[in-house]
């Protein structure tokens, strides 16, 4: 399938870090659409940028839709610390006449990337995008996992509307739905209805508040690595660090924790998209905001090139094998130790034949932490959440 029509090429005229003399920039080294029949070439493309300049959903926050341009202005300035990477840029996509033009757009844009394992990367424009990328994953039959960083939990009060507070309710409500788990890191209690709470433990996902994740942010990475979509909401960082959004506030993550998030989305093996949504040039100061989405994306792909490659499968000698028993179920837990990475997973068995299609998702992304709970004879919750799943 052919994806140029979709895109719209990047007018150079207005970026003043571009084709700077310094060949090590990634200004010179992306491969950026800059004239309508020169399209990049994909064949040995790793990772794509995507711009997308729409904000039709956006409540109270116009004007995110002129931070595509704005970010790249900043990450062409910065340098390029890896070989044998390739990078392409495909410029922004062409708004559609509607809404729901540019979702299909989007949304096939990033299905034709992901099926050829080529990861987009996502410059927003609103949240609300977020519903078009998990609509390419459904258009390849693709059970997936969302993780979101975000300050509050975008469910909306009215469920048949699709903006970018209530965009994730019509994820939920999509029909046929590939989506086995949501995790939120990140929310502010004061900013979140305790029945949407109880709503989102009620169907076995994940929520994180903002100061038990700052507490201690390693533990973040296995909840990370588990997520094949990452949708970042800059309002997440705390306004002095952010300020180029109408919703940012004065708490949230640091700079240096949002680039480290992004750098652990980058390891993840599994993680095959990632979307920043909501930076407003119109409200930022000095490009402070712009220029950490920048810093944010060049963290990301630092962590793509340590990827380490080792995914979970069934009987791999690339991992140790730790066998407990605990609580008051009948199985036993087990625990894989990557010797590649030293990283953690639980294993959670699927018995039921029909439930065959999620296999992926009996390998539970966990922490050293989670093996010790284990051991004081207490059933992780990641555990056990994944298991009423696949029952």
């Amino acid at each position: 399938m052919e994806i140029s029509h979709y895109f719209e090429p990047i007018d150079l005229d207005g970026h003043h870090y571009f084709k700077q003399t310094d060949k090590n920039r990634l200004g010179n080294l992306i491969n950026v659409y800059t004239k309508k029949d020169d399209f990049p070439d994909l064949k040995n493309v790793s990772l794509a940028i995507i711009g997308v300049n729409e904000d039709r959903a956006a409540l109270q926050n116009k004007g995110c839709r002129k931070a595509p341009d704005i970010v790249r202005d900043y990450l062409y300035h910065l340098y390029a610390h890896w070989n044998q990477l390739e990078i392409a840029d495909l410029g922004n996509i062409l708004k559609g006449h509607t809404l729901q033009d540019t979702y299909f757009a989007l949304k096939e844009a990033i299905a034709y990337l992901v099926k050829n394992n080529i990861i987009p990367i996502i410059i927003g424009g609103s949240q609300d995008l977020t519903f078009a990328n998990y609509m390419a994953y459904q258009d390849l039959s693709k059970i997936v996992n969302i993780a979101t960083i975000d300050y509050q939990l975008d469910l909306g009060n009215n469920e048949l509307e699709l903006d970018s507070k209530s965009f994730f309710s019509r994820i939920i409500l999509q029909q046929p739905n590939f989506l086995f788990n949501f995790t939120n890191i990140g929310y502010q209690s004061y900013f979140v209805d305790q029945d949407a709470i109880t709503l989102i433990h009620n169907m076995f996902f994940e929520l994180h508040r903002l100061g038990s994740a700052r507490s201690n942010m390693d533990e973040t990475e296995p909840l990370i690595r588990d997520a094949d979509i990452l949708s970042f909401d800059i309002a997440a960082v705390r306004r002095s660090d952010a300020p180029g959004s109408f919703f940012s506030g004065p708490n949230g993550f640091t700079s240096d924790e949002a680039c480290k998030i992004c750098r652990y989305a980058g390891m993840s093996d599994k993680l095959s998209s990632l979307g920043i949504y909501e930076v407003n040039p119109d409200l930022d100061d000095h490009g402070e905001t712009a220029h950490l989405a920048a810093q944010m994306i060049w963290y990301f792909i630092e962590g793509y090139m340590n990827r380490s490659g080792d995914i979970p499968e069934e009987n791999s000698e690339d991992y140790i094998r730790f066998v407990i028993t605990a609580g008051d179920i009948d199985d036993e837990l087990i625990f894989l130790k990557s010797k590649k990475s030293d990283r953690w997973w639980m294993e959670v068995k699927i018995e039921n034949k029909f439930q065959h299609k999620y296999w992926r998702q009996q390998f539970v992304p966990c922490s050293y932490q989670d093996y010790q709970t284990a051991l004081k004879n207490e059933i992780p919750d990641r555990w056990w959440r994944v298991h009423q799943k696949l029952m």
